[in-house]
């Protein structure tokens, strides 16, 4: 295969394997990705699987022609991708390895009969490897998800090798959609370093990507963005959909059919997916794949021997070691003489962050009565909470407890300036008057959404919750509306007025109509009447204060000498900070910089 002018694939597919790794269900396979890369110097980039090796070999010598290798370059030592390394040496004796300490630490303990000691090109972090006209530059990504792991930067052709970062189960020959299995995968194999896939990330940012060659799956050659969307979602435990799962295990059926009666409560009260899942019967790993996708989660079990139920102890220690996070919980327990699933659920659950338990549990004495119809009725009342507000069906749109979460906290304003959706951060938001109700929004004069709002006289406050995770900041803070699409690719929620409503990280949410204009220099105040205002949940709004200390990332300043943005955190490296400069991420001017230290 064909990936650029220079860079050949020479992987396998494999159909004989059943568990990937011993435990992963793989119906449609696996392939084992090796590449070549053809300049004035060759490299073969990792091997494959030893069930593979002459198959292998064979597609190198294809590709190769009457030419011989130069290196060998080994990105990641699990034997799906190292296996083959010492037969490669032996076809190929005048080419050297290139990897790091660690590596090489591995490879001798895997080949302890392979002299090397003269073929050994050891590597530093950031250390660049010249082809030709191809300069490699190797960036160490350890626990992702081995401590050797490197990935590989090809500067010439854009092309991120990237070891198994996303990879996904499934041969090449096989089609299927990308995301399930690759969240599979991840979830499975990686889940555990999220804090190590975001250190990845932050450098891969830097990099001018256009190709991605992971080790498993297809290469990455269009739509770059989705793909690195997902790894940031997945990797910093955030929820990728809006639903429930219901995981549960049932003895003689009561249990399933308490879960049949919620998910059908679920199901009509504007719940966007609900997920039902018998974790006696259903691939683990997909079980675990769901726990970590959907925002909510319902765990339902019995009481068995003075414990919960053999598949229900191994999906929750399943989520804990792969620090499953940022969930509403919910639980439905079983038991004929002393019920305990519950209390032992959320005592195993207790070493993951950020759980919010709800309020209501089900508590079933051996069979489903009135009471526990009653209990799933509330159950699915605060499960569907948020979406029964954002759904324009069913949503209270006088709730006006909304204005209670105005404080000095942060929001979203959002507006349309008839051709694309906006939307903008702002700190200034009050209420001025009861009777009748007004809401004061200061906008700066210098935001694209000034001038939208001033047009239209319509605009939507999204009140943000502590839940908004920088992403948000940085979507919305960080860049104009005027050139840059901030919706673009999103499912978006509308209010009556036709603007759009998050449908995330909101506690409240209130359409608004501008009455009067105030001009405050650098600043318009808008002054408005509420059409519209929902409540969404019950989760504390984010402050200022909160967004601080908690939500923007520490500024890397360690052994830097210059100024810090105390919006962003960018870092300005200079004696001097020009007094028309402006922050090129959040666009904030030289007032809102301090020194560093």
């Amino acid at each position: 295969m064909k990936i650029t002018n220079d860079i050949r694939y020479v992987g396998v597919n494999d159909h004989e394997v059943d568990l990937f790794e011993g435990q992963y269900a793989v119906p449609n396979g696996m392939s084992y990705n090796s590449y070549v890369i053809l300049d004035e110097k060759i490299a073969v980039m990792d091997t494959v699987d030893i069930h593979f090796t002459h198959e292998w070999l064979d597609n190198i010598a294809e590709v190769l022609g009457d030419r011989k290798p130069d290196y060998l370059i080994v990105q990641h030592m699990e034997p799906d991708h190292s296996a083959n390394i010492q037969n490669f040496m032996r076809i190929y004796p005048d080419a050297k390895i290139v990897a790091n300490n660690k590596t090489f630490v591995m490879i001798s303990n895997y080949f302890a009969n392979m002299d090397i000691s003269d073929r050994k090109v050891i590597v530093d972090n950031g250390e660049v490897l010249h082809l030709g006209k191809h300069d490699l530059t190797f960036v160490f990504a350890p626990m992702v998800h081995w401590p050797e792991v490197m990935v590989t930067y090809d500067s010439r052709d854009k092309v991120l090798f990237s070891a198994d970062g996303f990879g996904k189960f499934g041969a090449l020959d096989v089609s299927e959609p990308w995301d399930d299995e690759a969240r599979r995968y991840f979830i499975g194999i990686v889940g555990k370093y999220g804090a190590q896939v975001q250190a990845l990330l932050k450098k891969a940012s830097a990099l001018d990507i256009s190709i991605i060659c992971p080790l498993h799956g297809p290469v990455l050659t269009e739509n770059l963005g989705h793909y690195i969307e997902l790894y940031n979602t997945w990797s910093s435990y955030e929820s990728e959909s809006d639903g429930v799962l219901i995981a549960y295990t049932s003895v003689y059926g009561n249990t399933r059919k308490a879960v049949e009666l919620l998910a059908d409560k679920l199901r009509a009260k504007a719940c966007p997916k609900v997920v039902v899942c018998d974790l006696a019967r259903e691939d683990m790993a997909k079980a675990v794949e769901n726990a970590f996708r959907y925002g909510k989660i319902v765990f339902a079990t019995t009481t068995y021997n003075a414990d919960i139920f053999p598949f229900m102890k191994q999906f929750i220690d399943h989520l804990t070691e792969r620090n499953f996070q940022n969930k509403t919980v919910g639980f439905i327990e079983n038991g004929s003489w002393a019920p305990l699933a519950a209390k032992v659920m959320k005592e195993k659950l207790a070493s993951c962050k950020n759980l919010t338990y709800l309020d209501t549990s089900v508590k079933i004495l051996s069979a489903v009565k009135e009471e526990n119809i009653a209990q799933l009725e509330a159950m699915a009342n605060e499960l569907c909470r948020d979406y029964i507000a954002l759904s324009a069906e069913s949503a209270n749109k006088n709730d006006l407890s909304a204005l209670y979460r105005i404080g000095y906290g942060l929001y979203v304003v959002t507006s349309n300036d008839g051709r694309k959706d906006n939307g903008l951060i702002v700190n200034t938001v009050t209420q001025v008057s009861d009777n009748p109700v007004r809401i004061a929004v200061n906008i700066n004069k210098a935001n694209y959404s000034h001038h939208v709002i001033k047009q239209t006289g319509i605009m939507n406050v999204n009140c943000l919750s502590v839940e908004a995770p920088f992403s948000v900041f940085e979507n919305f803070g960080f860049q104009s509306g005027r050139n840059t699409d901030k919706f673009a690719n999103v499912e978006t929620v509308r209010s009556d007025n036709g603007l759009v409503l998050l449908s995330k990280y909101v506690n409240a949410a209130m359409s608004l109509k501008v009455e009067e204009y105030v001009d405050l220099g650098s600043h318009g105040m808008f002054i408005c009447s509420v059409t519209e205002a929902r409540v969404i949940s019950d989760k504390d709004t984010m402050t200022y204060t909160y967004y601080q200390n908690n939500v923007k990332p520490k500024p890397e300043t360690e052994g830097k000498k210059g100024f810090v943005c105390k919006i962003c955190g960018y870092v300005y490296e200079g004696d001097e900070l020009p007094e028309d400069f402006i922050c090129p991420l959040c666009k904030h001017g030289a007032a809102d910089f301090e020194p560093i230290g």
